[in-house]
């Protein structure tokens, strides 16, 4: 099923949503239509172009501070399907979660504590923590900020989002 990239009125990413739902407000005016794809949709009457993105005509206020739980699948996409003590990439199904300082040991499931390591890293290393381990991370862990809350939430990026989503505005 496609998914639209819908725009605040400021341009900035708010959030995604089906293409019913854009639909939906592109026909009540609470949208805009920005990017559209070659298909088009046909009633009785009319045809619309399939929305790929779309702009609200009012601003929504998206709160600075929300708080996403972290998940396999986001610890997962944070890290690039990347073990952080190698650099491998083995692939979705073989990697693991590890926690930096050991539950054993009061460690907790945090964004700051977790990282997803091979199942050979996570092996090796252990009940330890990364230092007494000799295994540093590659890069320091931490909660992702609202982009990419908008990239985990189950639709991947397409090629017509890269300059609204990646965009430095």
């Amino acid at each position: 099923m496609q998914r639209v990239l819908v725009l605040n009125a400021t341009y900035e990413p708010l959030s995604i949503v089906s293409v019913q739902r854009a639909i939906i407000l592109l026909l009540k005016e609470k949208a805009e239509l920005i990017e559209a794809a070659e298909e088009r949709l046909h009633a009785a009457r009319t045809s619309i172009p399939v929305p790929l993105v779309i702009r609200l005509v009012y601003y929504v206020r998206i709160p600075r501070r929300v708080t996403i739980a972290p998940t396999r699948n986001s610890i997962l996409l944070r890290d690039n399907y990347t073990c952080q003590y190698c650099a491998a990439s083995p692939g979705r199904a073989n990697l693991t979660l590890d926690h930096i300082l050991p539950r054993c040991r009061g460690g907790q499931a945090t964004w700051d504590n977790l990282v997803a390591a091979c199942h050979e890293c996570n092996t090796r290393k252990g009940n330890r923590t990364p230092e007494e381990a000799g295994k540093p991370l590659r890069r320091k862990p931490g909660r992702p900020h609202y982009l990419a809350f908008l990239l985990l939430s189950g639709a991947g990026p397409q090629d017509t989002w890269s300059k609204y989503v990646f965009s430095d505005r």
